[in-house]
């Protein structure tokens, strides 16, 4: 490994921390990290991982960069601070994010300027799958740059999709999230109508699985969460479900959709977030549906 061989990793928090280990573990590739909270670079260091002092040093030293942001406001604002500043030639960046379809083939075109590959891998799946590097990663790129990202991106993620060019692997992961809050929005309704009606909530969620409206969605955020009453912070929150719904609302203005569907879910998300539920496990929409 020569010392040109630099990842660098930005955005450390609750999915960064392990995608970024797994990096440091798998990838034979010598990597930088920073992140404006210090406790998970501590952590990061101990597995030897390099802790840079900016995200400027990041770009300066990384021949493929790593973005790991709660959102586009997020990035963008990254980007223009010090990302921008620090594009070249030879540098990659990969968005591992959710940000709007438009935001990411604006940046792709602005770094293209400078010389600097741009690519969007949102990823998709829970914090163990994050630590266990098996995340479901779309990707929206040219076919060289995916070739060249994507033994990378497999320390991360079991699977990785290559789905176009730039902005499509956000197209695609956006799309994944307005299916899946409308399955579970269905889910939330289903427990509360059964319940109402006298029949057993574990018991409806069994028999359902045993039907057609069985899903990932009924087995994981339904009874995992919602069954148990399990809502933690520091999960995906209400917040950030409203987000990416958000992002389906806005694509679909964009190409001239009526997204009936994902318009309800901002309703429900918009009640949940006043509920004071906004940091809480998206799930928990299910209390505000169940209301009177």
């Amino acid at each position: 490994m020569s010392e040109s061989q630099s990842l660098g990793f930005i955005g450390t928090g609750v999915m960064g921390e392990p995608m970024c280990r797994n990096l440091a573990a798998k990838s034979g590739w010598r990597v930088i990290a920073w992140d404006p909270q210090p406790e998970p670079l501590e952590r990061l260091r101990a597995q030897g991982v390099l802790i840079a002092g900016s995200p400027g040093e990041v770009a300066a030293q990384a021949e493929v960069l790593f973005v790991c942001l709660p959102g586009g406001a997020q990035l963008k604002q990254l980007c223009e601070s010090a990302l921008l500043p620090a594009a070249r030639k030879g540098l990659t960046l990969v968005d591992l994010g959710t940000s709007g379809v438009a935001l990411s083939r604006e940046l792709a075109r602005r770094f293209a300027a400078r010389g600097t590959d741009y690519a969007d891998a949102p990823i998709a799946r829970t914090r163990e799958a994050a630590q266990k590097g098996t995340l479901s990663i779309t990707v929206g790129a040219s076919r060289e740059v995916f070739a060249r990202i994507e033994p990378l991106l497999r320390c991360m993620g079991s699977d990785v999709t290559h789905c176009g060019g730039a902005g499509n692997g956000q197209a695609v992961k956006i799309l994944n999230n307005m299916v899946l809050l409308q399955t579970v929005n269905a889910l939330a309704e289903a427990l509360a109508l059964g319940r109402r009606a006298g029949v057993e909530p574990a018991l409806l969620f069994e028999a359902l699985s045993k039907g057609s409206a069985d899903s990932f969605a009924l087995r994981n955020h339904g009874m995992n969460a919602m069954l148990l009453g399990a809502y933690p912070e520091r999960a995906f929150s209400v917040a950030y479900a409203a987000k990416d719904n958000g992002y389906a609302l806005e694509l679909g203005r964009e190409t001239g959709v009526r997204l009936r569907g994902a318009q309800l879910l901002a309703e429900v998300l918009e009640e949940a977030k006043a509920a004071g539920f906004g940091d809480a496990y998206w799930p928990v929409i299910s209390r505000v549906v169940d209301r009177p």
